[in-house]
């Protein structure tokens, strides 16, 4: 149990404005910190990435998708065999500072070989696999340092730490993509992947001391190990109704992110890679600034108060009638603006109320089980999605309209998806209650 402090004027100020309780400031601005400098680096490489698409067909990019789900069950499977066979202590470091490793390895090899295909496809690959792998790791070391009521309050304040990180990135890559080129942005964001490192010790020792949480279930600092089979993850993914509700919602909003996505690449191919990259980068600038925003102003009260069907089915509510306007005037700005919102929704809104979600299961679950969630389902969506986007293009013939007016719709199952996860996360909660 935490010593109770006096709080100063400053510490006052926060918690009126926050609901940050002073002996949670510390932590929350640490684990600010942490996601900050995690994004920064993500959104320095992702612009780098999506310019590349533009040079491909949506046959040759369905392909690469394909491959990008298949690496990301075999990365699944590696990390489920290395976390049951080592100390917890290590698993989060040592993640960011292997990934960190291969981006140097990409810089190298785009030195050596040039402007090669192969190594461009490698890379598409590879961040795409990473993409979700940094955030999963991350909130799951989150879900162990605060507990549920903590998680309610602090997660979107947190969260907000990726908006602004993700404003940081893609304004480095903006600024500088024609002045030092692409490949010199992967250094910085292999820089960058390393800082983290410093915080994750502190955190795992203000989780006893401050936060008062000396008893969950995730001590990174104790040896405990896992199951050491490194298939549970998906066993336990298989045959547990409330995780499969949690991969039935992640599909949906991979649906919506994937026809998005490629509609917009397509109306950027007549720009040269440069000129794309400054675009997606800009792209990235309002959405995270969106988000900041919303996040500061919105976020934890749409949580606390509404509760998480609400949190939950919001940003697909509102993709019903972003697609309607797409469909009636399918033209570039209206289609980048709704990747502006939906976006913003997500890092603001629904990624922190998914991830709250996490915060009622056992650490087996949070190490193992959320991977194959957060990195196999999704990348699996994105397979099914890239290939049903091309059936209705290229088979049906749908323009962009048609592809506006089935995603209206699928919209409309992904916010009552939304609906049902959320009361079935209270009624959780209200067992686990009931229980202790």
């Amino acid at each position: 149990m935490h010593e109770t402090r006096r709080e100063n004027p400053l510490q006052r100020a926060i918690r009126a404005a926050t609901r940050i309780e002073s002996n949670e400031l510390q932590a929350t601005i640490l684990s600010f910190a942490f996601v900050f400098v995690l994004m920064t680096a993500y959104f320095i490489l992702r612009p780098v990435r999506d310019s590349l698409s533009s040079n491909w067909t949506d046959e040759q990019l369905s392909w690469l998708w394909t491959s990008t789900f298949f690496v990301s069950v075999l990365a699944v499977s590696l990390y489920g065999a290395v976390i049951s066979r080592m100390r917890m202590s290590v698993i989060v470091p040592g993640m960011y500072a292997f990934f960190a490793m291969t981006f140097v390895g990409f810089y190298v090899a785009g030195r050596t070989l040039g402007d090669s295909d192969l190594v461009n496809r490698a890379y598409y690959v590879w961040l795409s696999v990473f993409s979700l792998y940094h955030l999963s790791v991350f909130w799951t070391f989150m879900s162990g340092l605060y507990n549920k009521e903590q998680a309610k309050r602090l997660f979107a304040i947190i969260a907000m730490g990726a908006t602004a990180g993700a404003i940081v990135g893609p304004t480095v890559a903006t600024l500088f993509a024609d002045k030092i080129g692409n490949l010199n942005l992967l250094l910085i964001a292999a820089v960058l992947l390393l800082l983290p490192l410093a915080f994750i010790t502190r955190l795992e020792r203000l989780r006893v001391s401050d936060l008062g949480n000396a008893d969950m279930q995730t001590d990174l600092t104790g040896g405990r190990e896992l199951s050491a089979n490194p298939f549970s993850g998906f066993k336990t993914f298989a045959t547990n109704p409330y995780l499969l509700a949690i991969g039935l919602f992640i599909l949906l909003y991979v649906l919506m992110n994937t026809f998005i996505y490629f509609e917009l690449r397509k109306m950027m191919g007549d720009f040269d890679r440069e000129t794309r990259t400054q675009i997606w980068a800009g792209i990235d600038l309002a959405v995270n600034s969106l988000s900041f925003i919303i996040a500061l102003f919105a976020t934890g009260r749409i949580a606390t108060r509404f509760g998480m069907p609400t949190t939950l089915a919001l940003v697909p509510f509102f993709m019903i009638g972003g697609w309607v306007i797409v469909a009636l005037s399918p033209v570039l700005a209206v289609m980048a603006g709704l990747q502006i919102v939906r976006r913003a929704g997500n890092y603001a809104v629904t990624r922190p109320g998914r991830e709250i979600l996490f915060t009622a299961v056992d650490a087996d679950t949070r190490f193992k089980a959320k991977p194959v969630i957060d990195i196999v389902v999704y990348r699996g969506g994105d397979v099914v999605t890239a290939w049903l986007y091309t059936f209705l293009t290229s088979v049906a013939a749908l323009g962009t309209a048609g592809v506006a007016g089935v995603a209206a719709v699928i919209a409309g199952v992904w916010a009552s998806a939304g609906i049902y996860l959320g009361r079935r996360y209270d009624h959780v909660e209200k067992q686990h209650d009931a229980e202790s």
